[in-house]
């Protein structure tokens, strides 16, 4: 709050001055004295959709095999693994991908740079699964146990126990695992930053080059503090956290009907 606050501060003035709908639905073009964040938020939308889209399946069917299919040898090194991965610094997910995942798609591609939302959202699906993982174990977890009993009781096999037992009354935490996934790819900087290409310009295509809110912030260096260019930023951080806490909320939403229809 103490931070919305301080954003909410500096960004007051363009909203009391009629300039926060224009920044917030314009393009950026510093030379036409046009600082609008539109394609950054559009791009910061896409991007953090197609790495949960691809993170999803991943990082479920991983805590499935960890909860209740693999042996206890190999879940226990499933689980090693996956918080290792999450003290992993980001650059170097990125620094990897730099040097193999982006020639890779400029040959796929066959024109182009190779860099673009495309080539950021499985890095950044990478980079959220394991947060994903552990949320969802501990969800699966937390199952009652004598519903599993039971099931073992009939001669249940794990996958009817995954269908029938676990999956039914997991879903508010899986919604809330997508949640912390979905904030975790809309929050990154360092993989937008390197593979998305930061072009500016409206999102034309997944294939093509596109600049994030977080890379934005990161690029924009405005030694005027008095300038639009500057003030921008604030508005930036400003629609960032507006646009994680609205997300929040309809997850929430989402999870609190479900389990009511449930009950």
């Amino acid at each position: 709050m103490l931070f919305f606050c301080f954003l909410l501060y500096f960004g007051l003035p363009l909203i009391c001055d009629g300039h926060f709908t224009r920044l917030l639905f314009s393009g950026w073009a510093p030379e036409k004295d046009l600082f609008g964040i539109y394609p950054m938020l559009s791009a910061s939308v896409i991007l953090a959709f197609l790495a949960l889209v691809m993170s999803f399946p991943i990082s479920l069917g991983t805590s499935f095999l960890i909860t209740s299919i693999a042996p206890a040898r190999l879940r226990l090194f499933l689980m090693h693994a996956v918080r290792m991965m999450t003290g992993v610094p980001t650059v170097v997910y990125s620094f990897a991908a730099l040097f193999l995942l982006v020639p890779l798609m400029r040959n796929i591609l066959g024109h182009g740079s190779g860099l673009g939302l495309l080539t950021a959202a499985p890095v950044l699906g990478l980079l959220i699964a394991p947060t994903m993982i552990i949320f969802f174990v501990n969800t699966f977890n937390m199952v009652d146990q004598r519903l599993i009993l039971a099931a073992d009781s009939l001669g249940a096999s794990p996958v009817q126990k995954i269908l029938y037992i676990v999956l039914p009354n997991s879903w508010p935490g899986i919604l809330n695992g997508m949640l912390l996934g979905f904030a975790r790819a809309a929050g990154d900087t360092m993989v937008s930053l390197m593979l998305t290409g930061n072009s500016p310009a409206p999102v034309e295509t997944i294939t093509g080059s596109a600049r994030t809110l977080t890379s934005h912030i990161a690029l924009v260096l405005a030694f005027d503090f008095d300038s639009m260019e500057f003030k921008s930023v604030f508005v930036c951080g400003l629609v960032l956290y507006l646009f994680t806490a609205l997300s929040m909320i309809f997850f929430r939403m989402c999870a609190a009907t479900s389990s009511r229809m449930r009950s």
